[in-house]
């Protein structure tokens, strides 16, 4: 029997799982990422710790598995977008890795908007210019750590890093790339004129040959498989953006679906033949599947701040859990679900970690009294997050017909009570795919199309996709949520003048300063 791997490096885990080709993931294994906050809206990791714990739970989820490594047929990825992972001429890293929570390079996204670069930009990618994204990393480092930029070799994705690690060869691919402002949609390849408009144009000679997300990239090396258990001249495929990865796992391989990620970041998206160019959504790109655009609204606000709270509001009670053995988010779940959500007046902008808002909008409550506790804090933190996702929604749907039922994945979708509050407040059925690790089954999809297991996502998809439940809304709580949301816009909306009187110091340079 042959068996695929797929390699996960997110927001806040890498994980790696073992997956048979029917989709049963036979083993798991996951190691917490040491992210690094120099300052505030700084966001940075370790690159060769990143590699350290890759190599960790491959090594694991094999022995895990009990498998024969030689069996493994195939290795891909999924991983976080946008974000910066350099290597210098030397081939080791140049800067810190730099995540898609990083807000350093705001101001640079700021001002290409006010000089008009943005709508010139956009012409070419049919997308907004973000803070994360590594043309605005780029730039920063350009002008903040040029001793580190005249190093850089490679411009590389999370992805692509670790990949390059594993193979010894060095590629970028394309559904990272194309979400991150480097690629000219209209050509499918890096341009030289685009890369001009940021004032980039070394950059150019930095990025790695393309590849498709199936695509063999190389082969894993003596070096690698002796750290890894895995055998030498392995496969191993490109791989895609972990938003991809997630909505081909949850079954989205036509126009059909929409799916939601809520994971660190809020990810809502479909697909389509065509980009959309009217403005109206964030981001285009160039979806895994060949002939399909990845329309997206996205941002860093999602169940990341109910972590956050859960970390910060409720140390005793994550302590006595795992002193007990229990589970923390059965108990938060419970939490949430004892207040009904007439009952709950308070608000959460869910902006902890950046917004859809405002550049400089941070996370607050809104509306608490003496009278409210930490369950309806925590009530208004599951319904803020729905409330971002919903924002986003509202604008996909401004360009397609509302669809018969959504695909959620990511922490939320292991929670009933949030599954039934997404339910209730988008009045669109939800279904939850039968599988915890949606970013480990996608790669692996792409793994094993690229051993030759599958022809292309759709049979992969049908072996390895099961919907386990779908939660239909109650109509009655449509006319509550949208008060509730109508109120959650006017208090995003009205604090736009408070976020730059409140900004630190230390939270963003000038550019060029």
């Amino acid at each position: 029997m042959k068996y695929l791997i797929g390699i996960d490096n997110g927001g806040t885990f890498v994980k790696a799982g073992v997956v048979s080709g029917d989709g049963r993931l036979l083993a798991v294994a996951r190691e917490p990422v040491d992210n690094l906050t120099p300052q505030p809206g700084f966001t940075e990791r370790d690159m060769d710790g990143l590699l350290r714990k890759n190599e960790t739970v491959i090594k694991r989820a094999v022995e895990q598995s009990g498998i024969d490594p030689a069996g493994v047929a195939g290795i891909s990825f999924s991983g976080h977008g946008k974000g910066l992972y350099t290597v210098g001429k030397d081939g080791k890293p140049a800067y810190n890795g730099i995540l898609s929570t990083d807000n350093r390079a705001w101001e640079y996204a700021e001002n290409w908007k006010r000089s008009g670069t943005a709508e010139q930009v956009r012409a070419i990618t049919y997308q907004d210019i973000l803070a994360c994204q590594p043309v605005s990393l780029l730039a920063w480092m350009r002008d903040h750590e040029p001793e580190a930029f005249g190093r850089i070799r490679y411009v590389f994705s999370v992805n692509d890093y670790i990949r390059y690690c594993l193979t010894g060869t060095a590629n970028g691919e394309y559904t990272c790339s194309s979400g991150s402002n480097l690629v000219d949609m209209n050509s499918a390849a890096y341009s030289r004129s685009l890369l001009g408009l940021f004032g980039l144009d070394p950059v150019y000679d930095m990025l790695p040959p393309l590849k498709a997300s199936t695509e063999i990239c190389g082969y894993v090396t003596e070096t690698a498989a002796a750290r890894t258990g895995l055998r030498a001249g392995t496969p191993v495929t490109a791989g895609m953006f972990d938003v991809d990865a997630c909505a081909v796992a949850s079954g989205v391989c036509n126009e059909e679906l929409i799916c939601m990620i809520a994971g660190t970041w809020s990810i809502n998206e479909y697909v389509a033949k065509a980009p959309v160019t009217n403005g109206t959504v964030s981001l285009n790109s160039m979806f895994c599947i060949p002939g399909y655009f990845l329309i997206e609204e996205s941002s860093p606000t999602s169940a990341g701040n109910m972590q956050w709270f859960i970390d910060e509001l409720l140390p005793e009670l994550k302590e006595k859990a795992e002193k007990e053995g229990t589970d923390i988010y059965g108990i938060v779940n419970e939490w949430a679900g004892s207040v009904e959500p007439q009952d709950c007046t308070v608000l959460f902008l869910p902006f902890l970690n950046g917004s859809n808002e405002d550049p400089l909008a941070r996370g607050c409550f809104i509306g608490l009294t003496d009278f409210h506790d930490r369950r309806h804090m925590l009530r208004a933190v599951y319904e803020g997050i729905v409330f971002s996702h919903m924002t986003h929604v509202k604008r996909l749907l401004k360009n397609r017909r509302k669809p018969e039922k959504i695909r959620l994945a990511g922490g939320a979708a292991n929670s009933d009570v949030w599954v039934r509050i997404f339910a209730d407040a988008l009045q669109i059925p939800i279904e939850v795919v039968d599988c915890k690790e949606q970013g480990i089954v996608g790669a692996a999809m792409a793994a094993g199309i690229g051993a030759g297991m599958f022809k292309s996502y759709e049979e992969a998809a049908a072996s390895m996709v099961r919907v386990s439940k779908t939660v239909f809304p109650r109509p009655e709580y449509g006319p509550v949520y949208e008060k509730k949301y109508e109120a959650y816009r006017a208090a995003a909306k009205a604090l736009d003048p408070v976020w730059r009187q409140i900004r630190g110091s230390g939270e963003a340079a000038e550019p060029g300063a």
